[in-house]
């Protein structure tokens, strides 16, 4: 992961797109509840125990997923990680279909990378989420119409772990050592769930140093009072539009 820049609009003049009277979606940098910690985990769906760990402590996280990034969302394994993650009480939000830069990307392909996904998590576990991480916290005013328009607000973060960018699971813990010594009143950490240090040995630390230093472990939406998603309903039954 890279730290989030608003990079500039694409050669295409903006009433090209169809949208360039819309307003621009909010970007989540940070929480507002007092002495909350929102976990947060990309490019999943992959490590089941990462929210057992955080169930077993009382604590909820959220889940930044792909559609197909290191594999398809539709496949039977991946199907089961997301129903179990969101039947354990944890947010699930989109992290788009491919990881893709979307600052480099028509409208019509941002507009396909987010629905995509948004379509998935609707037929495996019937919600419409109401939060995009764009990959690498990359977003340009074009991504936040087109956010805007499908009803999204952008999340980047306030803490990096480093596990995307070469952090050991040691510096990953010092690094979370010197935020806790800091002592903000929210933390929203970017981490990733396809590292399995991460979930095995960097996410137990950084759980009982947060716990122990009073922070309630809550979700992304817990964090900022607002709902986590668009629209709940009923999962849909498997058939052929499942596939990547």
């Amino acid at each position: 992961m890279f730290f989030h820049f608003e990079a500039t609009l694409r050669a295409t003049p903006a009433n090209a797109t169809g949208i360039d009277s819309t307003p621009l979606a909010q970007v989540i940098t940070k929480c507002t509840i007092p002495n909350t910690a929102a976990l947060t985990f990309d490019d999943g769906p992959y490590q089941r125990d990462i929210s057992k760990a955080l169930t077993d402590v009382g604590g909820k996280g959220t889940f930044f997923w792909n559609g197909d990034n290191y594999g398809c969302i539709y496949e039977d394994e991946d199907v089961e990680r997301v129903k179990f993650a969101y039947g354990q009480g944890h947010m699930v939000a989109s992290h788009t279909w491919a990881h893709k830069d979307l600052t480099t990307l028509s409208a019509e392909d941002i507009n396909s990378e987010m629905s995509r996904v948004e379509d998935a998590l609707d037929r495996i576990i019937g919600v419409r989420p109401a939060f995009t991480r764009p990959p690498y916290g990359n977003y340009n005013d074009l991504v936040r119409k087109i956010a805007h328009s499908r009803g999204q607000k952008l999340v980047t973060w306030d803490f990096d772990s480093g596990d995307s960018t070469g952090s050991t699971p040691a510096q990953s813990k010092k690094a979370y050592d010197k935020l806790v010594k800091k002592h903000p009143s929210t933390v929203l950490a970017l981490n990733h769930e396809t590292y399995e240090t991460t979930a095995h040995d960097v996410l137990p630390y950084a759980i009982k140093l947060l716990v122990g230093k009073g922070y309630k472990l809550v979700t992304l939406a817990e964090c900022l009072d607002m709902d986590p998603y668009q629209s709940v309903s009923n999962p849909q039954n498997r058939d052929g539009s499942w596939t990547c």
